[in-house]
């Protein structure tokens, strides 16, 4: 854990405001039409629900996790506690690993949606520039996060007030002209045997919409109280989130047929352009394509410390924990997660949220459940501020949505996602070899105590 001390000023307003801003950048206006086309209709409104179901579950793992463990590095902190004693520093090797690929995807869907959004001014785009302008789009917030950057204070609070404006007025300009035909006209044998299969699919989607409700839980050193307010950031979030989603899907369902809706490549674009005229539309496109770089911006600013911070901590490779020799940041953790964002845009959006998902259910999602049962059991003298309510059944039931997200996920994005563990697990040896660790000598175990202030 880290030593550095943080002045704990973020109570629950402003840390539930920033899970919102991490959860909500591009992704409703370029996976509205992902899931309702993969649901088949405007039953898609049910894989919104179902999503935030889920993430409810998983949320509460991470507040119990978070609470007791209040510092920097969220979950290879915790994994490390849980597991050490069976198997060293694996788990949280394969867990920063493994963000070396699942953040770069995540930027990924960013400059994806971008490209699509741009397509409204120039729709002749073809597929050759629409990759290198997501390409050169990729270089260009590269370089600019090539430079110490002490704050972003002023780029999260523009891309929050951003990201509301866009969400309201394309909700606006849908009930401004809204038809309860269109938004409600489920096809015949919607919820029929197909049903579940859609489901799992449509789940893929919502819960990568849900994306950031786990932010406070990386910054638990500047939490008041964590273990009043990191829970209550996570459940206020989430529940937010699920009505604005389900508000701005009904919006959008309501200007045009599901069908075309389902083939939009700029959602936001067509239902203003439909409710408000051309302008207002070109208006509102510009807003999203700022918000989709402001979010990659940030995305990759903080992602990159990731590495950075475990390498110091000795968990992972030490090439990731030098710095710019002038300008004092981790670059080489930033140039290649910038590597991995631009070959991501060479693929499909939803492979990528297909690829990004199965990357973290292994060794993130699945391994929290894991651990903070083992640690209960183990550590039952842990201080836990906040423990999980109805324990075990949210455990339960994130295990078991977890395990149908990750089994609903397309062939290719398993095989990739599962070639990059593998690939781990022989880095990580390679590494404990060379670093006289466990398995090639007796593990570390460390029992730092939780801090309750």
């Amino acid at each position: 854990m880290s030593e550095r001390n943080f002045h704990r000023s973020i109570g629950v307003f402003s840390g539930t405001a920033i899970n919102m801003t991490q959860m909500c950048g591009i992704g409703p206006f370029i996976t509205i039409p992902l899931m309702v086309a993969t649901m088949g209709g405007p039953q898609a409104i049910v894989g919104w629900i179902v999503g935030a179901l889920l993430a409810m579950a998983d949320g509460l793992v991470w507040a119990e996790l978070g609470a007791a463990m209040p510092g920097s590095g969220g979950t290879y902190v915790y994994l490390r506690r849980a597991f050490q004693e069976r198997s060293g520093k694996l788990m949280p090797f394969l867990f920063i690993w493994t963000m070396l690929l699942a953040i770069p995807l995540l930027m990924s869907t960013g400059i994806i949606g971008m490209v699509e959004y741009l397509q409204f001014f120039f729709p002749g785009m073809g597929w050759w520039t629409a990759h290198l302008v997501g390409v050169v789009a990729t270089a260009l917030v590269t370089w600019l996060l090539y430079r110490r950057i002490e704050s972003v204070r002023i780029i999260t609070i523009a891309l929050w007030v951003i990201m509301l404006v866009s969400i309201i007025g394309v909700a606006a300009a849908g009930f401004s002209h809204f038809d309860a035909r269109l938004a409600f006209d489920v096809p015949p044998g919607a919820f029929g045997p197909h049903f579940f299969a859609g489901l799992g699919g449509g789940l893929i989607i919502g819960v990568y919409d849900y994306l950031g409700y786990n932010t406070t839980a990386y910054i638990g050193d500047e939490l008041r109280d964590p273990g009043r307010t990191m829970p209550r950031t996570i459940i206020i979030s989430i529940t937010a989130m699920m009505v604005i989603y389900l508000l701005l899907n009904i919006s959008v369902l309501g200007v045009a047929p599901w069908q075309e809706i389902a083939t939009s490549k700029s959602v936001a674009s067509l239902v203003v352009e439909r409710s408000w005229g051309h302008a207002a539309a070109a208006v509102m496109t510009v807003l999203i394509i700022v918000t989709a770089l402001a979010s990659v911006f940030t995305g990759l600013l903080g992602g990159s410390r990731v590495p950075y911070e475990a390498a110091r901590d000795k968990v992972f490779l030490s090439t990731f924990g030098r710095l710019h020799g002038k300008e004092g940041f981790p670059h080489i953790a930033l140039l290649t997660m910038g590597a991995v964002t631009a070959a991501g845009t060479f693929f499909d959006l939803t492979e990528v949220i297909n690829m990004l998902l199965t990357a973290i259910i292994l060794v993130q999602s699945i391994a929290q459940v894991v651990a903070l049962i083992t640690l209960r059991r183990r550590e039952p003298g842990l201080h836990r501020p906040y423990r999980q309510w109805l324990y075990p059944v949210p455990c339960i039931i994130a295990l078991l949505g977890w395990i149908y997200v990750y089994v609903s996920a397309s062939t290719l994005s398993l095989l990739l996602s599962g070639a990059w563990i593998i690939a781990g697990l022989v880095v990580f040896l390679v590494w404990a070899r060379v670093n006289a660790a466990w398995p090639f000598a007796p593990q570390e175990i460390q029992r730092t105590a939780a801090r309750e202030h």
